[in-house]
Formats: structure tokens, sequence, C-alpha cells
């Protein structure tokens, strides 16, 4: 080793240059892999079951979930003020935009879970079809990244700095983006 170099524990490498702490990028790439080998179970059982898939797909409620994806990007667009406000220093409206986003993650679950108990008042649960296995596994799945992001989102609003508020909006962002992604394929792809 060259004298002049040091020891930089906190070289990540090509992760380095990433907001927020780079462990969080590790885990949100991990939780992708995750989500996509399920959009690619729905995208074989749509290629093997094309008419049990769409039969399946006429139970979901297109309205629950397009409401629902208004909802968490309105709240990813929190988040994103929130870092904002981090970055300038204005503590209390970060903490309010971080609250306003975890409250419309609230919201996001509580139309999830009318929607489950819709589906489960008229008989449908994991075993009627190897799509409502996967739709629930998927959504449900979700729901919980749902949960945790919340938390995360409070935790970095009570010990809020740049660092803290960029990593907790950068799941936050994740949990978004899986189900702009997650809408779709389930809900609308024909």
């Amino acid at each position: 080793m060259n004298p002049e170099q040091t020891d930089n524990s906190d070289d990540w490498g090509p992760l380095s240059g990433l907001p927020g702490n780079p462990i969080m990028w590790v885990l949100i790439a991990s939780e992708l892999v995750v989500f996509g080998a399920m959009f690619i179970g729905f995208g074989i059982l749509r290629i093997s079951e094309p008419d049990a898939f769409v039969e399946s797909q006429n139970h979901l409620d297109r309205l629950a979930g397009a409401i629902n994806t208004m909802v968490l990007v309105s709240s990813g667009f929190c988040a994103a003020l929130a870092v904002h406000y981090q970055i300038n220093g204005n503590t209390l409206r970060t903490r309010l935009w971080l609250s306003a986003g975890a409250l419309l993650g609230v919201v996001f679950l509580g139309i999830k879970f009318i929607e489950y108990a819709d589906k489960f008042a008229v008989g449908i649960s994991t075993d009627t079809s190897s799509f409502f296995m996967l739709y629930f596994l998927a959504t449900g799945f979700h729901a919980l990244h749902v949960v945790f992001g919340i938390i995360i989102l409070f935790i970095v609003g009570w010990k809020n700095s740049v660092e803290n508020v960029v990593t907790g909006t950068a799941f936050w962002h994740m949990v978004d983006l899986i189900w702009v992604i997650l809408f779709p394929v389930v809900y609308l792809l024909r």
C-alpha cells in the first residue's frame, strides 16, 4: 500500500456517488430483483393461462388501484419536498413533508385493506387461482414495504440529517416505483 493512500472504510466504489447511504442502494437493488422475479412470474402466467389471467383480472378493482397509484406518487412528491427542505436546513418543513408522505402511505394501506376485504368477502383467496396467489403475494409483499417505508420516514424525520432523509426517501421512492410497475402489470395489461 502506498503511504499516501489511507484506508477509507467509507469507500463503496461506484456506490459512493449515490445519494444517501450506499447500503440502502444495495437493499433497493435486492428488492428490485425480488419484485422483478414476481413480474416475470406474472408474465409467465399471462402467457401460460391467458384466459384465466384475464378472468381473474376482471375481479380486481382498477379504480382502487389507480387511486392508490395517485396516492403513492403524491407521497413520493412529499418525500422529495422533504429532501429539498432538509438540504435547505428547514427541519420543521422536512418533518411535515415526511409526515405527509407517511400519512399517504397509511391511506394506501387503508385502500389496499378494503380491496383485500372485498376479495375475501366473495371467497377469493390465494387458493382461488395462480393469478390470485401471485396477486396476494406481490401486493402483500409490497404492502409490507409500505409499512416498513412509513417506519423509515418517521425514523428519518426524528433523526433528520441530510444523509438520513435522502437515504430514507430513496427507499420510499423504490416503494413508489414498484407500485407504478405493479399496478399496470397486475391490474391493466391484458
